[in-house]
C-alpha cells in the first residue's frame, strides 16, 4: 500500500500452554502505520506490543489475519521483511567482554555491511550517541545509559527502511532518555526514517505522530496525541495539596473513590487528577472537602488512563493493597531507622560513593535518585547489607551493618530492579521457597502466604514466568513483605511497567507507609519522587541534593520549579557543568 509502512488486517496470535489454555496475545488487531513518522504502540502489561513488533519484524508467524511491512506479506517472505528493518528488542544482547567499537564491528559483519560504508555509518553512529570518546572501553563498563545508546547504535550500523524500537528506555534516567530520543528524532527528521515505538511513557508517546492504545490484544484507540487528548477534555484538574498534608494522602483519596475520580497522581507538591464524566456534584464536594482545585490542560496520559479504566469491569479491582500491611511492632525510640554519616565505597582507585550522609526516619519513603552510574545503585547495596562501605558508619535498624549485618537484614525487605523469582514455580510455590528462606514455621508460613495472596490478588497456581509484568512486581513485593519486615529496599521496582500498574504499586506503597514499614525506593520515573517524603539526588558519587520534593525543586531554580523531571535535570546538569569549571581550572 502506497504511503504504509506497516498494513495489518484481523491479525491474531495464539499462544497454547497445557496449564494455563490459549493465551490471544493479539486478537483481530488492524492497524495502518504511515511511512516516515515516528508511532507508538502503548498499553498495559500484556497489551499484547511486543507480540506485534516482533510479527512486525518477522520473528513470530501470524496465526491468522494479513500482515504486510515495507509492501511485503511478512507470513511469506520473512526474510526480505529482515533485510530491511533494524528491531531493538527490550533485551538489546550486547557483548559485554568487547569494546564499543568491537560491538560496531561485530553488528556490521552480521547484517553485512560493507567494509566501504562502515567509516562514515560508525562515525554518524558514533556522533549521535556522543561516544566517540569511548570506542576503547568494553561494553560491560558502561552505564545503562550509554548500554541503550550503544544497542540503538549497533541496531542502526546498517541504514534500514524501518526502525522497530521495544521499549527502548526501559531502566534509563531522564537524561540518557532526553538524549536517546533525541537521536530518534534525528533520524526521522534527517533520513526520514519510519520508526515504531512501544513504551510505558506517556511523555515519549506525546513526540510521536500517530499512537496506537492497545489492551488485550486489540487497538481501543488510535490518533494523534493532540485528538487522543481530547477524550479527557473538560475532565482534568489539579488540588492543591493542604499544608502539612503529603500529596500522597490527598492523591490516596481521591483514587480511592473511582465513582467520582478516573485518576489521580501527585505533581508539583499538588494532585493532578481526573473526574468522572458527570460526577455527582454533592458527593465530589464532599470528597474534595474545601481542598481548592482548578482546571489543567489535559495530557495524553489522562486519555490513556479514561481508555483503561474503562476496561475495567471494576474500576479499583487493580488498587492491590488499598489497606495498611500488617508488619512487626517497631520501637518508637525517635531514633532514625536508618543512620549514615560520611558513607565511602571504592572500587580500586574508583570512588563510588563519597562521603555521603544522611538519616531516614521510621515510617518514611524516602527516594534515592541519580542518573545511571551515579552511585545510587552501590549506596542502596550498601544498606541492604549486600556490599560493604570502604569506610563511615551505616546503621540499619538499630544495628551497626559492620558488626550485626545478619541480625540488620532480617530486618528488612528487598525487592529487586529485575524480577529475581523462580520463573518455573508457581506463584504458591516461589512463596513457600522465600518464606522458608526466611525462617517462618509453618503455620506462620501458611498464614502470611494466605495473607500476601490476598492482599495482592494474585492467582498462587499461576506460573511466575508466565506472569504479566505488573503482575510479576506484586508477586516480587509479596516475598519481599513475607516476614513482616520493618525496611522495604525497592530497587526501581516499576522499571518497565505501565502507569496502571504504577498506580497500583503506589497505592500498595502509601499503604505500608502509613502501616509503619520504612520504604527506601531508587526509580528514573521523577514523577513517583512526588510520592516520597524526602529525595536525595547523586551524582558521581555526590550528594546533590536533599530534602522535600518541594524543596528540591526550589533548589534547582525556577527552569526546575514546574516538575521533578525539569529540577532533576536542571540540578545534574548544573554539578556537572561546576566539576567541568573545576576540572578546567
Amino acid at each position: 500500500m502506497t504511503g504504509l509502512t506497516v498494513s495489518a488486517d484481523a491479525l491474531t496470535k495464539v499462544f497454547r500452554d497445557a496449564d494455563l489454555g490459549d493465551l490471544r496475545a493479539v486478537d483481530g488487531l488492524s492497524l495502518s502505520i504511515r511511512q516516515g513518522e515516528l508511532t507508538a504502540l502503548v498499553g498495559p502489561d500484556g497489551a499484547g506490543k511486543t507480540t506485534l513488533m516482533r510479527m512486525f519484524a518477522g520473528l513470530m508467524t501470524p496465526d491468522e489475519g494479513s500482515l504486510r511491512v515495507l509492501g511485503i506479506d511478512v507470513a511469506r517472505h520473512p526474510q526480505r521483511v529482515q533485510d530491511r528493518i533494524s528491531y531493538m528488542p527490550q533485551r538489546f544482547g550486547l557483548y559485554e567482554d568487547l569494546s564499543v567499537q568491537e560491538n560496531l564491528d561485530l553488528y556490521a559483519d552480521l547484517h553485512g555491511v560493507p567494509i566501504s560504508e562502515r567509516e562514515d555509518r560508525f562515525a554518524r553512529m558514533l556522533e549521535m550517541t556522543d561516544m566517540a570518546r569511548f570506542t576503547d572501553r568494553p561494553a560491560g563498563k558502561l552505564s545503562s545509559g550509554m548500554k541503550q545508546k550503544l544497542g540503538l547504535a549497533c541496531t542502526l550500523v546498517r541504514s534500514p527502511d524501518l526502525l522497530l524500537l521495544d521499549e527502548p528506555s526501559v531502566g534509563v534516567d531522564p537524561l540518557s532518555r532526553r538524549d536517546l530520543w533525541k537521536i530518534v528524532q534525528q533520524l526521522v527528521d534527517d533520513e526520514g526514517l519510519s520508526v515504531v515505538v512501544s513504551t510505558s511513557y506517556m511523555d515519549e508517546a506525546e513526540r510521536c505522530a500517530q499512537v496506537f492504545v492497545m489492551h488485550k490484544g486489540r487497538v481501543l484507540a488510535d490518533g494523534p496525541p493532540g485528538s487522543l487528548r481530547e477524550k479527557a477534555g473538560g475532565l482534568t484538574f489539579t488540588a492543591e495539596t493542604p499544608a502539612g498534608t503529603p500529596a500522597r494522602d490527598l492523591q490516596a483519596r481521591l483514587i480511592d473513590r473511582p465513582d467520582l475520580v478516573i485518576d489521580a497522581v501527585p505533581q508539583g507538591g499538588n494532585v493532578r487528577f481526573i473526574r468522572q464524566p458527570g460526577a455527582d456534584e454533592p458527593r465530589m464536594g464532599d470528597l474534595l472537602d474545601g481542598i481548592e482545585t482548578s482546571a489543567r490542560p489535559e495530557e495524553l496520559e489522562d486519555a490513556f488512563m479514561m481508555l483503561l479504566r474503562q476496561q475495567e469491569d471494576e474500576a479499583p479491582a487493580s488498587l492491590a493493597a488499598t489497606r495498611p500491611a500488617e508488619v512487626a511492632t517497631p520501637s518508637k525510640d525517635g531514633k532514625p531507622v536508618i543512620a549514615v554519616r560520611d558513607l565511602v565505597r571504592k572500587f580500586g582507585d574508583f570512588t563510588a560513593v563519597a562521603s555521603t550522609s544522611f538519616d531516614v526516619g521510621r515510617g518514611e519513603i524516602f527516594g534515592l535518585l541519580g542518573p545511571n552510574g551515579a552511585g545510587k545503585t552501590t549506596t542502596f547495596r550498601m544498606l541492604c547489607g549486600l556490599l560493604p562501605a570502604t569506610s563511615g558508619h551505616l546503621e540499619v535498624a538499630g544495628r551497626d551493618l559492620r558488626t550485626a549485618r545478619a541480625q540488620a537484614r532480617a530486618r528488612i525487605g528487598y525487592v529487586a530492579q529485575k524480577f529475581a523469582l523462580y520463573g518455573n514455580l508457581t506463584v504458591r510455590e516461589n512463596l513457600q521457597f522465600f518464606g522458608s528462606a526466611y525462617g517462618l514455621g509453618r503455620r506462620a508460613l501458611r498464614d502470611r502466604i494466605a495473607a500476601m495472596i490476598e492482599q495482592f490478588d494474585l492467582d498462587p497456581e499461576a506460573k511466575s514466568g508466565l506472569l504479566p509484568g505488573g503482575y510479576k512486581q506484586r508477586l516480587a513485593m509479596a516475598t519481599g513483605l513475607l516476614h513482616q519486615p520493618e525496611i522495604l529496599f525497592l530497587d526501581e521496582p516499576t522499571s518497565g511497567i505501565d502507569p496502571l500498574a504504577r498506580r497500583a504499586f503506589w497505592r500498595t506503597i502509601t499503604a505500608l507507609a502509613k502501616g509503619g514499614v520504612t520504604i527506601i525506593i531508587t526509580t528514573h520515573f521523577m514523577e513517583e519522587a512526588e510520592y516520597c517524603d524526602r529525595i536525595a539526588i547523586q551524582d558521581a558519587g555526590e550528594m546533590l541534593a536533599i530534602g522535600t520534593p518541594r524543596e528540591v525543586r526550589d533548589m534547582a531554580g525556577t527552569a526546575g520549579a514546574r516538575d521533578m523531571n525539569s529540577a532533576f535535570i536542571a540540578i545534574v546538569e548544573s554539578a556537572r557543568a561546576e566539576r567541568g569549571r573545576r576540572a578546567a581550572a
